[in-house]
């Protein structure tokens, strides 16, 4: 039997005493990612009822589950990511990577030509630990999400994309500004304190 390592052992640890774990258990949902976007709704009104919302890097499916019910029946949720995700009533999901032409034609076709509210991306990569790695993925990541907002959301659409400070980080925001009325940045309560995770809101897209 493989034995876990200290650092590990730790981990699990305080993973189970976070209240916003024993939190998102209690009512259901699938990981405390909820809670930073409730956090973030509940000041910005991000999602409203009968929006379109398209979540990128949906997987557990937390995000797109809140979303479902902000946007209620009439409503549309569309969820896609890398890794499968058990199915969620009233959202439809696409696995794949959203950079392949197939996967990205699959998509538009579940949401109306520059029809989309809201975008979401709660997308990470795979953390290494080693900074001079880590920070050009997640930068990648941000950037994706942001150029695909571009091109999916409404005139006056809105995009909530994870970030992390550090190389590229202020060029990102510049790109930002440049497109959108506002633009704010966020560190929610349930995002840990040694994370340098934060979520960039851009709100009113402009297509001039």
């Amino acid at each position: 039997m493989t034995r876990r390592s200290k650092s590990s052992g730790r981990w699990l640890r305080e993973h189970f005493s976070d209240p916003f774990v024993q939190r998102a258990q209690a009512e259901g949902w699938r990981s405390r990612a909820v809670f930073k976007l409730e956090e973030i709704d509940r000041r910005e009104h991000l999602l409203r009822p009968g929006d379109v919302c398209l979540d990128l890097g949906a997987a557990p499916g937390a995000w797109s589950q809140y979303a479902r019910r902000r946007v209620g029946r009439r409503g549309r949720v569309v969820a896609t990511d890398i890794l499968p995700m058990d199915p969620i009533e009233g959202v439809e999901f696409v696995q794949g990577d959203f950079r392949e032409q197939e996967v990205f034609d699959r998509i538009l076709a579940l949401v109306p030509e520059r029809g989309v509210d809201v975008v979401l991306s709660d997308m990470a990569p795979n953390l290494s630990g080693v900074d001079a790695i880590d920070q050009p993925r997640s930068m990648y990541l941000a950037e994706l999400a942001l150029d695909l907002a571009g091109r999916v959301l409404k005139p006056g659409g809105s995009a909530l994309i994870k970030v992390f400070q550090g190389a590229g980080f202020q060029e990102l925001l510049a790109a930002a500004r440049r497109s959108y009325a506002k633009v704010k940045l966020y560190k929610p309560e349930a995002s840990r304190a040694r994370s340098p995770e934060m979520y960039l809101l851009a709100k009113h897209l402009s297509m001039v």
